[in-house]
Order: structure tokens, then sequence, then C-alpha cells
């Protein structure tokens, strides 16, 4: 293996292991989210837990973050809980800032 072989091998270790941080931390910040949503949404125990469970797979519906803002926001609007989208998108930055924090103090 040469000097390059072994630059390109680390770089694409370093690309995988960015990615798998960068999911943990957003699944753990949709989680979060759902639960809190949820909790607006007068649910809780079981039913907030699988409402969590929801959003973090609506996640999986396209890159980035409006999959998750649309998911939220149709189930608020569903249930009548009045909510500025801001308040909703300020949240989800709140939640990603301590799921990134709590993810880098597992590792």
């Amino acid at each position: 293996m040469t000097i390059f072989d072994k630059r390109e091998d680390s770089f694409e270790k370093k690309f995988v292991h960015d990615r798998d941080l960068q999911f943990k931390v957003a699944a753990r910040r949709n989680k979060q989210l759902g639960l809190w949503a949820a909790g607006l949404m007068g649910l809780s125990g079981d039913a907030a837990e699988a409402y969590a469970k929801e959003v973090v797979v609506a996640d999986l519906a396209e890159a980035g973050d409006e999959d998750v803002f649309r998911k939220i926001r149709g189930d608020l609007d569903a249930k009548s809980v009045a909510l500025p989208d801001d308040q909703i998108r300020s949240k989800m930055e709140e939640l990603f800032a301590a799921a990134k924090e709590q993810v880098q103090n597992e590792g």
C-alpha cells in the first residue's frame, strides 16, 4: 500500500465516521423533538415514544430537516396546537446542539 493509498483510506474512514456521527446526532435530535411535540399534543408514555419514533423515521424521507419540520408542523396543526414555525425551528436547533454535545461526550 502506497502512502497515497493510506491517505485515501484514512480520508474514507474519517468520512464514514463523520457521517455516522451526523446520523446519530440527527436521530437523537429527532427523537427528542418528537417527545417534545408529543407533549404539546397531549401524548405521554408509550404513545409519546411511538410518536418520537415516527419523527425519526420521517427524517429518512429526504435529505435535510424539512421532512422533519413538515411532520411536526402537520401533526401540531392536526391537533390544533398553535405554535409559530420559528419556534419549532428554534427547538430543532436547540435540540440538535444538545444532541451533538451528548454524542460527542459518549465517544
